[in-house]
């Protein structure tokens, strides 16, 4: 046969047989069951579950993180399955075979019997009664409640992972593939422990089944040797008993090793190193505690009648240890280069006249670190990303956000100005997370309560090794990066209109030039001016507006400039021409829209007093009781999850939302013209001016 022949037949087919795999060797467990099996093959298929349980054993102590090991629930029940039909088949051997010999179910067996515990099967017993204790009481009972635990956690904080997701995404952090690959990480982690809590069922299972295995093979072969084959009390004994003990402890050990790796698995924590590197590191990098432990072990070393040899041998080399882990040097930081300050007798230059910055973000010393990329620091580059995601939404591109530190601030502390003027302040503490209650969740914590600075929900400061506890807990986790870059990015969305400056707007009109120059050159700015083209877009920002369809904007502007040259009355016609999307934004994909409306004989209140500039003005008293009954109304509608919408007429829509932009600044104001013909309305509360 030609070897290369065969090689293609396995690359080719491959795949093929690797799905196969499975169904087969469940095929393969079950037929030793049933089917009769010779000595020498039980002997293949005892070490292939030995290789295997240490197998399994390795690929638990070296994974970094559980999902790592997903397929482990599968294997637990295969290799479970596989103990349990050896068990079966080997039992058969020895009370079919059992009389003539000792080696009568394979040289394991027999090796196990002799071996380990030396022909004496009630030392045997013994050894196999302390190895089911320790697998059924302290390791599968220890790691079926870790699972269990485990589970119900990963499933309660299942919301808040999917949140800390959002909120990336939401900040420009990580883009949606990643974003899809985070949710669908969390889904399998809380599929994963849900399996491994049923799955350590299999390990309690068979430790129970090795017991009741012995004893029925005890029982029955010590019967069968008396009764069929005519052997006395004491050779019966000595031959079948050994031999069921040699066949418990083959099985009962690869079990051991299966439980160790389950537990193993449930309990890691950490998802950077694996168990070795994890135990090395935490538990002998401290020159304290080796210390301490060689000058215990010392002091016992020379008290009379102690193995001084061992005790103080080993106290010696704990101390070398420390005295090592002590004298190695620790690194030494790098020192910041001082600016040389200017020349006292310098001469004032229009250099030394700085511009105001647009947008720009000062922070203490403390968080300077932040945007030192020799420390790790990637706020910048949130920033950059932040920036990205907002010209992909909102439409223009914004200034760029100039960082600098401020030692007037406190050392954790920042601020974000736009134009000069301070519009948000707050305080990160890197290192540290912030555990936001999405809420409803009254599990405690520990760490210093704040309010999470970008939407004001109660949240925690908290440190890394309770990070794992508030993510179980249902709180939504994030660092101090992105609370900073998350707040930046709320910030930018609210005052999207101020930064829509001329050079902006120059900028995005050259950019849909290259799209399409034809429709610019004609509207802007020879029926639109750069000027007014500008405020109709501004308006359409302070409205949360996005402007990303900017050739329906600008063509929009071409129908109607011949009519008016008025920003506000052509940003109200863009707007009925934005109207799918503008709904769409507010509402998602639903064709009926919960609307809130203004009871009709305020209504007609409203509109002698707004409609136009000759009418009387609105009295102070009645606008205060309807922005405060606005403003209570969208905070339940946003409680029962529904959008804070509200439905007015066209002549007065503009003026409403003015009105109510302050006491509800969440509240959309839409005109009639503004509901597409594809969409229904449904009219929920109810404004009423009674009380004014």
């Amino acid at each position: 046969m030609n070897p290369q022949l065969v090689l293609g037949w396995f690359k080719g087919n491959g795949g093929m047989m690797q799905r196969a795999a499975a169904p087969l060797l469940v095929i393969a467990i079950l037929a030793l069951m049933v089917l009769p099996i010779p000595s020498w093959m039980l002997d293949a298929f005892f070490t292939l579950n030995i290789a295997v349980a240490l197998m399994v054993m390795m690929v638990a102590a070296y994974m970094v993180r559980p999902l790592d090991f997903a397929a482990f629930p599968a294997v637990l029940l295969l290799t479970t399955l596989m103990r349990l039909s050896l068990n079966v088949a080997s039992t058969r051997v020895v009370l079919l075979e059992g009389h003539t010999g000792p080696g009568a179910a394979g040289a394991v067996i027999e090796a196990f019997g002799h071996f380990l515990i030396g022909g004496n099967f009630a030392v045997g017993l013994i050894v196999f009664a302390i190895l089911v204790v320790i697998n059924f009481v302290v390791v599968t009972k220890g790691s079926e409640r870790i699972a269990e635990v485990s589970a119900r956690f990963t499933l309660d904080a299942m919301p808040g992972k999917q949140m800390a997701v959002d909120a990336d995404l939401s900040a420009g952090n990580i883009d949606e593939k990643e974003a899809r690959r985070r949710r669908l990480e969390v889904a399998e982690e809380a599929n994963f422990f849900g399996s491994m809590d049923g799955a350590s069922k299999f390990v309690r299972g068979d430790a129970i089944a090795g017991i009741l295995i012995l004893i029925i093979s005890i029982v029955g072969g010590f019967t069968i040797g008396v009764l069929q084959h005519g052997l006395g009390a004491g050779k019966a004994a000595d031959t079948y008993v050994l031999l069921a003990v040699g066949d418990a402890l083959v099985a009962q050990i690869p079990g051991l090793l299966i439980s160790v790796a389950a537990a193993m698995v449930v309990s890691r924590v950490g998802r950077e190193d694996d168990v070795g590197k994890q135990i090395i590191g935490q538990l002998f990098t401290s020159p304290r505690v080796l210390g301490l432990t060689a000058g215990i072990l010392g002091l016992l070393g020379i008290i009379p009648g102690m193995p001084h040899v061992v005790f103080l041998g080993m106290a010696a080399l704990l101390g070398w240890g420390a005295w090592s882990i002590h004298r190695r040097p620790a690194p030494v930081a790098d020192e910041a280069k001082p600016v040389p300050p200017p020349a006292p007798d310098a001469e004032a230059t229009w250099d030394d006249l700085q511009p105001v910055d647009l947008l720009g973000l000062e922070l203490g010393y403390r968080l300077i670190a932040l945007v030192d990329k020799n420390r790790q620091g990637d706020l910048l580059t949130r920033i950059k990303g932040v920036r990205r995601k907002f010209a992909q939404e909102v439409g223009f591109l914004p200034p760029a956000v100039h960082v600098r530190d401020n030692l007037e601030l406190k050392p954790s502390g920042y601020r974000v100005t736009l134009r000069g003027v301070v519009v948000a302040e707050g305080e990160a503490f890197p290192g540290m997370y912030l555990a936001i209650n999405p809420g409803g969740i009254n599990t405690p914590l520990i760490g210093t309560p704040t309010t999470d600075p970008a939407f004001g929900l109660p949240a925690h400061w908290i440190e890394e090794r309770h990070k794992e506890a508030a993510q179980m807990g249902g709180f939504t986790v994030v660092d101090s990066e992105t609370v900073m870059a998350t707040h930046l990015s709320h910030l930018m969305q609210v005052q999207a209109a101020r930064l829509l400056s001329r050079t902006e707007t120059q900028q995005l009109v050259e950019h849909v030039s290259k799209l399409a120059p034809k429709l610019i050159e004609e509207v802007v700015p020879k029926l639109v001016p750069i000027a007014a083209f500008q405020k109709v877009l501004q308006l359409l920002l302070e409205e949360s507006v996005h402007i990303r369809d900017i050739r329906t904007i600008v063509e929009t502007l071409a129908e109607h400039a011949g009519a008016t040259t008025d920003p506000v009355e052509l940003a109200r016609r863009v707007r009925v021409a934005l109207a799918p999307a503008i709904v769409q934004q507010i509402y998602g994909p639903t064709r009926e829209l919960d609307v809130i409306a203004i009871e009709p004989g305020f209504e007609r209140l409203l509109m002698q007093a707004l409609s136009n500039a000759q009418s009387p003005a609105l009295d102070p008293g009645v606008a205060e009781v309807f922005t405060r009954t606005a403003a209570d109304v969208a905070m339940k509608q946003e409680e029962l999850g529904v959008p804070a919408c509200l439905l007015v007429p066209d002549a007065i829509r503009g003026a409403i939302a003015r009105l109510v932009k302050r006491a509800a600044p969440r509240m959309q104001v839409l005109g009639h013209s503004e509901i597409p013909e594809t969409h229904t309305i449904r009219i929920g509360p109810i404004l009423r001016g009674a009380s004014a």
